[in-house]
């Protein structure tokens, strides 16, 4: 595929940013010359996050997974194969992007895949910074930001946001027989075990468990309040619709065993405004 073809392909909107979705809204909102950019790094953990819902193999989504790891050296290198490595591989070197938070986003995969279990609430969020904390602090490269205190904290701001995304999400993965990432010690407060119940019996105790870690979740955000107004429109939309979003799941009573919650499109599009706005309207 032509190089232009391919930039056309993963410009914003692409896979990665859907319409309607909160990347779409959060790009949507970012400075014109950044969106193509910004979506082409959504598309990256678009494509290597999809082997979790869309491969039920293990050892082909291994597989798979590893394809994309060699892929990622082949797009730093400037000889990617995938339609995505040339507007990727553009980035990648005009704004100096390093390749650790691109093999992060790899890993937090790979781990919700072989469903290593998680011990408690710090090993949650440290699979969670492997996720969206490794994206929002590309976002804020991407964005010219250098500080080490304001890329810490948009890639606290990105696991706060894949927190929220894995309590929405908790009653797929259960679904999917993946109950890793669920902490131990709170399955042990909940009288809940890895060992002894299959993912199907833990879903029917997955709404307290679900409060006791929103609890965790409130001063997880509470440490985002000083770096957060200085961070990226892009990022603070991010973190202001997952709050929005864990407000609708705890007003559910944390019901997702069985249901996905999710904001309607114009409750992301008028948030997402509101926030783009912020020092003009607040």
């Amino acid at each position: 595929m032509q190089g232009s073809q391919a930039a056309t392909e993963w410009a914003f909107p692409n896979p990665g940013t859907p319409p309607g979705s909160s990347a779409y809204y959060s790009v949507r909102f970012a400075p014109p010359g950044l969106r193509d950019d910004l979506a082409a790094l959504l598309g990256w953990r678009h494509l290597v996050r999809s082997v979790v819902d869309e491969v039920s193999d293990q050892g082909v989504a291994a597989r798979k997974l590893a394809w994309w790891n060699d892929e990622l050296e082949r797009i730093f290198a400037g000889t990617g194969r995938h339609p995505l490595g040339v507007p990727l591989g553009q980035l990648i070197a005009r704004a100096e992007l390093s390749r650790q938070p691109f093999v992060d986003i790899a890993m937090g995969t790979e781990a919700i895949l072989a469903d290593r279990r998680v011990r408690d609430v710090a090993a949650l969020a440290a699979l969670a910074d492997l996720d969206l904390g490794a994206l929002l602090e590309l976002f804020a490269r991407a964005h010219g930001e250098s500080t080490p205190t304001r890329l810490a904290a948009a890639r606290r701001a990105g696991s706060y946001c894949s927190l929220v995304e894995l309590v929405r999400d908790s009653g797929r993965l259960l679904r999917q027989d993946r109950c890793g990432f669920l902490p131990e010690d709170r399955l042990d407060r909940h009288g809940v075990s890895h060992a002894d119940q299959r993912p199907t019996e833990i879903r029917k105790h997955l709404a307290p468990l679900l409060a006791d870690l929103a609890e965790d979740l409130n001063r997880h955000r509470a440490d985002l309040s000083h770096h957060l107004p200085r961070l990226p429109a892009v990022v603070r939309i991010r973190v202001r619709l997952a709050d929005r979003l864990i407000a609708e799941i705890a007003a559910s009573g944390f019901q997702v065993a069985d249901q996905r919650i999710a904001l309607t499109p114009i409750r992301k599009l008028w948030n997402a405004w509101r926030e783009s706005r912020r020092g003009a309207l607040d």
